[in-house]
């Protein structure tokens, strides 16, 4: 229908992406409960979002990965979890208006499904998969490069919580000549269930304090203090 390829291309225009098969875009905004309505095999996008769950993965892994070089395993799994998470996937959809753009049930419609955090990050999966499907690698690539330009901005530095304290006199060398200095500013309990208290100095300056039932993990606390401290600044 003249109506739905109008729409297709507004929402074509939104996205910055031309598909050369139309078909997959309207695929990707079908929400599944249209296939409810009828006993008619009607295709939806949850096959298409599988896809783009896994191509957004492996696009924001390489991306991170390349980034942060002397970064571990475990931040790295953090970092794109907070990037991937459904809240921050719905925020995304709602850049581009794709709730005006789904295709729902009566009920879901009725049952405010265009603003449902599930139904947008979900249909904004499906589009990756259509555009990887559409354009390939290298067009998701770019689009979803795009998209998360700003979070990967926020993502300055990762603190290698593997090795807080190795993190932090790299980050501290990179504007001084002088390393930190911790210390052990109290000990309490009896022997057997010591409980330590450092502090980590950086040219005069305290930086953060950790607490650990041995010095080296009261000092490793005081150097990931220190790491969100001075994300901060």
């Amino acid at each position: 229908m003249a109506s739905d390829k109008a729409r297709l291309d507004d929402l074509q225009g939104r996205l910055g992406y031309r598909f050369s098969h139309l078909e997959l875009l309207k695929l990707a905004v079908t929400h599944p409960s249209v296939a409810h309505e009828t006993t008619a095999q009607i295709p939806h996008n949850q096959r298409l979002e599988f896809l783009g769950d896994a191509v957004l993965g492996l696009v924001l892994t390489q991306e991170l990965y390349e980034r942060f070089a002397t970064v571990s395993e475990g931040p790295l799994t953090k970092a794109r979890a907070q990037m991937v998470n459904r809240r921050s996937l719905a925020e995304q959809a709602r850049r581009f208006h794709l709730g005006e753009f789904l295709i729902l049930s009566r009920g879901e419609e009725s049952s405010g499904g265009r603003e449902k955090q599930s139904a947008l990050a979900d249909a904004f999966e499906a589009v990756l998969g259509a555009i990887f499907l559409d354009g390939g690698f290298a067009a998701a690539r770019n689009f979803i490069l795009q998209c998360f330009r700003d979070a990967f901005g926020h993502l300055a530095r990762i603190p290698n919580i593997d090795n807080p304290k190795g993190e932090l006199q790299e980050m501290l060398q990179a504007r001084s000549v002088e390393a930190p200095q911790y210390q052990t500013t109290s000990v309490t309990g009896p022997d057997h269930d010591r409980l330590f208290e450092c502090a980590v100095f950086h040219e005069g300056r305290e930086l953060g304090r950790g607490k650990g039932k041995s010095k080296k993990s009261a000092e490793s606390e005081a150097a990931l203090a220190a790491l969100r401290t001075l994300q901060k600044a």
